[in-house]
């Protein structure tokens, strides 16, 4: 055998950094396009739980006296439809929440992330629930029992 032949056997420097250079690119636009799902799974899980948070504001409703008051601060065995552990997981993935009730009606909005940022989803006693431009904090006031 000759000793020549084994010298030129290797992957030379030039080629290892090639394939370096194009593993790096791949990985870069794989991890892209998860940080745009898991953008997308958080607002999925959001507009989730708030639309889950208006089906146990109707069994609030009917279990106390046809009335909405409390909807919002319902907790322990006050709150067998779960609202208060609805929220709070909507605020866990939210940067903000905000809910607001009365007597006769309630409303629940929260700030949504990643590339949606700028818009909140919002439900309402009045069936309405829908993605709305703007900060949950300065566009849902106080007291607004209905999205507008």
């Amino acid at each position: 055998m000759n000793i020549h032949n084994l010298k030129n056997r290797g992957f030379t420097l030039i080629e290892l950094l090639v394939v370096i250079a194009i593993i790096g690119i791949l990985a870069s636009v794989v991890l892209a396009s998860l940080n745009s799902a898991r953008d997308k799974g958080s607002t999925a899980a959001i507009k989730a739980n708030l639309n889950n948070a208006r089906a146990a504001a109707e069994l609030y409703y009917d279990d106390n006296s046809n009335a909405y008051t409390g909807v919002c601060a319902a907790a322990g065995t006050d709150d067998p439809a779960g609202i208060a552990d609805i929220l709070t997981a909507a605020d866990g993935i939210s940067s903000a929440t905000d809910c607001n009730d009365g007597a006769t009606a309630w409303a629940m909005a929260a700030q949504l992330v990643g590339s949606d940022i700028g818009d909140y989803f919002c439900v309402d006693s009045t069936g309405y629930g829908g993605v709305l431009t703007g900060d949950v904090g300065t566009e849902f006031g106080a007291t607004d029992t209905a999205c507008n």
